[in-house]
């Protein structure tokens, strides 16, 4: 894979990663929201749609530090 088409994907995935935290933080923020107007079960029933921007975020991180591996090895 060539250099800068590492360097392009890299900074495809960072700016996805970013993506899927903001829309965990958005799901944690209304998660509490709903806790702190006292509906804990519907504010935990919320909180469980996190797992999954979470998930995908670390996925497309060990894509980028393997990427960036690779782009080490390149020099």
């Amino acid at each position: 894979m060539e250099r800068a088409s590492i360097e392009t994907a890299i900074k495809l995935i960072i700016a996805e990663i970013h993506n899927k935290l903001s829309e965990a933080a958005r799901i944690a923020k209304a998660a509490e929201a709903c806790v702190q107007n006292g509906a804990i079960a519907e504010g935990v029933e919320v909180a469980m749609d996190i797992e999954q921007p979470i998930y995908e975020a670390g996925r497309l991180q060990d894509a980028a530090s393997l990427l960036g591996r690779m782009k080490r090895d390149q020099n």
